[in-house]
């Protein structure tokens, strides 16, 4: 592991600012608190070798009332909020033709390393993009042009790499892995610019097609064993790019969801797929749901509201108050992040700790914010860090040499695992704080009782601190650039 040492700007733990409600087992009594014993450590740390490594346990005694001076990590099992849904990736056009160019015996690596709860990271929750996009090797569309009855609707394009890729992580996964589904863009003829590039517009016209193309899609797949959790409306709405891209207004996205997608959705028996809109940065966040859900006709259909996290690129933090923004007004509604990654591939910074870095602070605040699921984008890129049709080349958590047939783990990969191993889906998040800012924490109550702490260290900082649950605290060591996951 190289050590590089980078300047990363980070923000602040965000604080917890959703409706609480106390915990209740199995959704009926009030839970009981059992006094904490015993906690087991994983670690992951700079310059070290610690990768999710168990280290010794920690032991819980009698601590009462810490003083100011005493460094703690305060967890409350009686205070609940959101209910945890999963954590996944993409699994691209680009993911798919990197995994089958790979060795058998790397393919069963890889998919162990992802989704196996035991050996892997356990994913349980993925997306994947409607036709192609900047990680595809070419530009396609599912129909031909002027097709608006979409009779020449098809998916061959997808049989030859994506679907038998996403059929091998679903039976990986055990059998079930929800995923979402996200265009990039309709097809040219659909667009006021005649093109799946640079923008554009959907042409008022072909509203109702596109609305029947999602429906297309989703019954297609699902009648190919790809069952469909959910479908975003547009990935990032507001941004012009020179691959796949379509623009909406908050007004024209509230519009086509309430007048079209909404209604055909339901009208085609698929209102119980999740609607989730924006899909896009969290600087505009608020103003698009506000717009969206202050409407009650389109508010009725969507589910959920998708960020990601490039708001980065106009020189800001990362914004988690607008989450925080958003489930205060609209605690109905459920936040999901939906995309990232680590822009620029370079093959000289795979070992730069700043990758996992950056998803360790973005997890542990998206979640205290009231974010029920976290999606990475590309589960897997080559050593170029594509294939990208336009150039657009990143970072994944794990990167394949084509070249020698070999994997690549990346930090991201660890971080990322100190959450998805060991959060379940069903889990409550609890009430969680540090009193240092140096500490981010954010804690899940499982389905099985057990509670998971997940502490991250941003710092220089060799940080002794105290685990304090209802009046016992466990003495614990959080290691300079590091990250730990406690299991109580």
């Amino acid at each position: 592991m190289n050590k590089i040492k980078t300047a990363f700007v980070l923000s602040l733990l965000a604080t917890v600012a959703c409706t609480n409600k106390p915990a209740t087992q199995n959704g009926d009594k009030p839970l009981q608190i059992v006094n904490p014993e015993k906690a087991q450590i994983f670690v992951t740390a700079r310059d070290t070798s610690l990768r999710l490594s168990q280290t010794a346990d920690a032991t819980f005694e009698n601590f009462g009332q810490p003083f100011e001076t005493q460094v703690c990590v305060f967890v409350d099992p009686t205070r609940t909020f959101q209910t945890f849904i999963g954590i996944g990736g993409a699994l691209t056009d680009a993911s798919a033709e990197v995994f089958a160019k790979l060795p058998e015996a790397t393919q069963k690596e890889f998919m162990t390393a992802y989704y196996d709860k035991n050996k892997g990271i356990g994913y349980n929750f993925s997306r994947t993009n409607i036709a192609s996009c900047d990680f595809s090797s070419d530009t396609y569309a599912y129909v031909t042009d002027k097709d608006t009855s979409l009779n020449s609707f098809n998916v061959a394009h997808d049989e030859k790499f994506r679907i038998p890729f996403i059929k091998q992580a679903i039976a990986a996964a055990g059998g079930t892995l929800p995923m979402f589904v996200s265009p990039w863009s309709p097809p040219a003829w659909m667009k006021d610019n005649d093109d799946v590039l640079l923008g554009g517009k959907l042409l008022p016209e072909y509203a109702q097609v596109w609305a029947n193309h999602y429906v297309k899609f989703i019954k297609t797949y699902e009648s190919m064993g790809m069952p469909i959790w959910g479908l975003s409306v547009q990935n990032e709405p507001m941004a012009k790019q020179k691959w796949e891209s379509c623009l909406y207004t908050a007004e024209d996205e509230r519009d086509f969801v309430k007048k079209y997608l909404g209604p055909t959705l339901q009208k085609n028996g698929l209102n119980d797929k999740k609607l989730i809109c924006w899909d896009h940065n969290r600087d505009l966040i608020y103003q698009r749901a506000t717009t969206l859900l202050n409407d009650p006709e389109a508010s009725k259909y969507i589910w959920g509201i998708g960020f990601h996290w490039y708001e980065t690129w106009t020189g800001s933090a990362m914004q988690f108050e607008n989450l925080k923004r958003v489930k205060e007004a609209f605690p109905e509604k459920e936040l999901i992040f939906t995309e990232g990654c680590v822009e620029k591939f370079d093959l000289n910074r795979v070992n730069d700790w700043s990758l996992g870095e950056r998803y360790g602070n973005s997890m542990v605040n998206d979640f205290n914010c009231g974010t029920v699921a976290w999606t990475d984008w590309n589960i897997l890129l080559d050593e170029n860090g594509g294939p990208n049709h336009v150039g657009n080349f990143c970072f994944a958590p794990i990167h394949a040499d084509t070249k020698t047939g070999k994997l690549i783990y990346t930090n991201s990969y660890y971080y990322i695992g100190h959450f998805s191993k060991f959060i379940q889906p069903g889990a409550k998040r609890i009430g969680c704080s540090t009193n240092r800012d140096k500490l981010q924490a954010t804690a899940f109550l499982n389905p099985d009782g057990k509670i998971v702490v997940v502490v991250l260290n941003l710092s220089d900082s060799k940080l002794p601190y105290q685990l304090w649950i209802s009046g016992k605290a466990a003495p614990v060591t959080s290691l300079p650039h590091s990250i730990m996951t406690v299991v109580i």
